[in-house]
């Protein structure tokens, strides 16, 4: 499994369930990423999407309610039956997006975090946790991926879990 994050300075990853920082660049990359995968998330991230369920995708939500959740998705009651869900996939077609509960739970059975790194720090009330900060983690590549509408610089990073 794969994690895919966009973070600020401070790893922070939204606010009030929103993300922090809008970037079409990083919309695009986690798009053409995950298209055709399983994505595993939290409600409160499905919740966010505007469109509902992502499309083109397996979405895999994590809730105390799977009855609640629309039709075609599959719900999970925990991060442990996410990780049953997924099990006879191809760990490189899996993709956790979300958000910090989830991260935090599942994030050490990724293989690698594809992390858009925003030159900022917004005000945050979810956080990724710092993989800089992890030796479990290490830098694999740095891509430079532009500037934001609003002059936020961002790059790419791609993290290596030496566990995995």
């Amino acid at each position: 499994m794969n994690a895919i994050v966009a973070v600020c300075d401070d790893w922070g990853i939204g606010l009030e369930g929103q993300l922090l920082v809008h970037s079409r660049a990083d919309m695009h990359r986690f798009v053409e990423l995950t298209m055709g995968c399983t994505v595993v998330m939290g409600r409160r991230t499905l919740a966010s999407f505007p469109g509902g369920p992502l499309k083109g995708r397996r979405n895999v939500v994590v809730t105390h309610d799977p009855a609640s959740l629309p039709e075609g998705v599959v719900g999970v009651t925990s991060p442990e039956a996410a990780l049953a869900a997924v099990a006879g996939e191809d760990p490189s077609r899996v993709w956790l997006i979300g958000g910090e509960s989830v991260y935090r739970a599942l994030l050490p059975h990724c293989a690698r975090a594809y992390v858009t790194k925003f030159d900022v720090t917004l005000p945050a009330d979810a956080f990724f946790p710092n993989l800089d900060e992890d030796p479990a983690w290490r830098v694999e590549s740095v891509e430079e991926g532009g500037v934001t509408k609003r002059g936020k610089a961002f790059s790419f990073v791609t993290y290596a879990h030496d566990g995995q």
